[in-house]
């Protein structure tokens, strides 16, 4: 029995002692703390390559008269910065701007209202839901074909006035520099206003019931209740839309590129700024522009965290 004993005795899992296990935990520990910024790694090189690098050298063209060709940069300092704000031809673009800007709380306010009244038991609301949702869907190159042809002279706009006895109102839509950034906005409009709809609606379904059931055995109407329960339980997408509205009110592209490709005083900031680039040849002065936008866009949302802090709203 001894020697069975000696003999099974190298087989036996060696004792650990209390260092290894101290050196194990900590390597455990070591482990855990690595972990994520490993499977940050990735992301993380995507995010620098494509962003933070372009932005860099955005910045640096801006103070450059460089023309996208010749390989000679040379620094202008604040030059294009200057001629953005002081070019008439340059500076229309924040004139052009502020129709979409309108345009972004017409549609906000129109997407507010249609996702209140549709959050009731309303009846075929969830037709009406596809309805107004379905232009989003839309590729903006169509959209833009089809209001072309809506806003043409003696098309579908200028028939359904003079249908009913409004044709002393009929205009060139797209050819009057007074009446070409009203149409696009309105276009704009119509095509955006299901988005805001759908983040409305998501939120304000996402508002206890009992809220409301409360409210009504406190007698509280249907405007009562939008006040109180309603504005305050979807403050944050409020807050949201309202930085997507101004942001895409500077941005707009496709919808005036199609249907006027700028033409009539309607070249918006996009439009300008890659005119500046690609047909001018100046790409210091786009790049210039495209950091302008970048800074109005960081500014507003600043100002709106300010004024709106993103607080938890208290619902329960």
């Amino acid at each position: 029995m001894t020697r069975l004993a000696g003999a099974l005795l190298p087989l036996a899992e060696p004792a650990v002692t209390a260092g290894q296990k101290k050196r194990a935990g900590r390597s455990g520990v070591r482990h855990r703390k690595i972990t994520p910024y490993l499977f940050l790694i990735v992301p993380l090189a995507f995010l620098i390559t494509f962003t933070y690098v372009p932005a860099a050298n955005l910045i640096w063209f801006s103070v450059t008269d460089w023309d996208g060709i010749d390989k000679t940069k040379n620094i202008v300092g604040a030059d294009n910065f200057i001629e953005i704000f002081t070019d008439p031809e340059v500076f229309r673009v924040f004139y052009v701007s502020l129709f979409y800007i309108a345009a972004s709380f017409i549609q906000m306010g129109l997407a507010l209202y249609f996702a209140t009244v549709l959050s009731f038991s309303t009846r075929f609301r969830n037709l009406f839901k596809g309805i107004l949702f379905f232009p989003y869907l839309i590729n903006g190159v169509a959209i833009g074909l089809m209001f072309l042809y809506f806003f043409q002279p003696d098309g579908t706009l200028d028939s359904l006035l003079k249908a009913v006895g409004l044709q002393e109102v009929t205009t060139q839509w797209l050819g009057n520099p007074d009446a070409v950034n009203p149409s696009l906005a309105a276009t704009s409009v119509w095509r955006y206003t299901g988005l805001n709809f759908v983040l409305f609606l998501g939120a304000i379904q996402s508002i206890p019931s009992q809220l409301y059931e409360a409210a009504d055995l406190d007698g509280a109407n249907r405007f009562q209740q939008f006040r109180f329960i309603i504005v305050p339980g979807i403050k944050r997408i409020i807050s949201l839309s309202f930085i997507l509205a101004i942001s895409g009110s500077l941005a707009v592209f496709e919808i005036p590129f199609i249907m006027t490709g700028g033409a009539n005083g309607s070249a918006t900031f996009v439009i300008e700024t890659i005119r500046q680039a690609f047909t001018f040849r100046q790409v210091g002065l786009a790049s210039a522009m495209a950091v302008v936008l970048l800074v109005i866009v960081l500014i507003v949302t600043l100002v709106q965290r300010k004024l709106l802090p993103d607080d938890e709203v208290n619902l329960t």
